[in-house]
């Protein structure tokens, strides 16, 4: 399957303690580099988090988020009697004085009076922000994977208008091929009777004739681009092949193969197609040639641009 690298998730856990939200946000990188942006309570979490995400993503920017609330009940819990009658004595003082103060609420009194949370267990939090990352971890691959085959659609229907362009070029070669023969031979003779008027006296006009067509036959071998559009069709083959969606020959493939980085795989095969297309610009015999060398190096320009988003 091709996947994205970028995509965004978001996951949440929930429990008698509290809280735990975790976002996931991932951009093109070459390498997986996770990013931490948690409060200290959560920081145990950050090694689990980061052998997770390495256990499912294999390149990209990966940027973790998190945040935590206490529930209602257990902040409550943590005030006490005590507690409440220091504030109520402090509060009857200070209206001896200012009598238009009013009374605190819940949170003022608990940070006035040096309240505590209740301590929770930190395995507890742990075990809360794993559940949460797996949530957000679950949205983040469908996101991947959704932005990954759209980018493979893009790039097939790039590659069918590079199949368009070879194929024309194929036919129009046998006719290339005649015409700039027939051209070459026409320009040497030319030449030869400007340089020579009064003939050669020691070769005779048929092996003469026969050199030419030996030298235009050479000259038309130079630029002949057979085999690189031979090797354009079977590159875009494989790109067929990587980019198709077939579970089974995904699975198939990932029995008999090592798992790698589709990404680092089409940009190899973009290079290899653009030496292609270059060979064929430095060939060209004719315009038309020259136009689809042009054309093919713009459209492996589009393809490698999307690549780079390529896990």
């Amino acid at each position: 399957m091709i996947k994205s690298m970028t995509a965004f998730g978001s996951g949440k856990s929930e429990s008698f303690f509290g809280s735990v939200t975790v976002e996931l946000r991932s951009v093109n990188s070459r390498f997986l580099d996770v990013q931490f942006r948690l409060p200290d309570e959560l920081r145990l979490a950050e090694q689990t988090i980061k052998e997770r995400l390495s256990s499912e993503l294999s390149r990209g920017k990966v940027e973790v988020r998190a945040h935590f609330s206490r529930t209602q009940s257990s902040e409550q819990a943590e005030i006490s009697e005590d507690v409440l009658l220091r504030a109520a004595a402090q509060l009857h003082r200070v209206r001896q004085v200012l009598p238009e103060t009013a009374s605190p609420t819940l949170s003022e009194i608990m940070n006035l009076s040096g309240a505590q949370h209740v301590q929770v267990d930190p395995d507890l939090w742990l075990a809360a922000c794993q559940a949460a990352l797996e949530f957000a971890l679950v949205e983040l691959s469908a996101g991947r994977l959704r932005e990954g085959q759209r980018l493979a659609r893009a790039m097939l229907e790039t590659a069918t208008q590079i199949n368009v362009i070879v194929c024309e070029v194929e036919q129009q070669m046998p006719l290339l091929l005649a015409t700039q023969k027939e051209r070459l031979a026409q320009k040497l003779r030319e030449t030869i009777q400007n340089a020579f008027p009064a003939g050669f006296t020691h070769i005779s006009g048929a092996e003469l004739s026969e050199r030419l067509a030996s030298e235009s036959s050479l000259f038309a071998l130079r630029i002949d681009v057979a085999e690189e559009l031979a090797r354009l069709k079977s590159h875009l083959t494989e790109l067929e092949f990587l980019l198709q969606d077939d579970s089974g020959s995904s699975a198939k493939l990932k029995n008999n193969t090592p798992r790698g980085s589709a990404g680092k795989r089409l940009d190899f095969l973009f290079q290899e197609m653009n030496r292609e297309a270059n060979t064929l610009g430095s060939k060209a015999g004719s315009l038309e040639m020259s136009k689809a060398a042009i054309d093919l190096k713009l459209l492996i320009e589009q393809m490698k641009e999307q690549a780079m988003n390529i896990e």
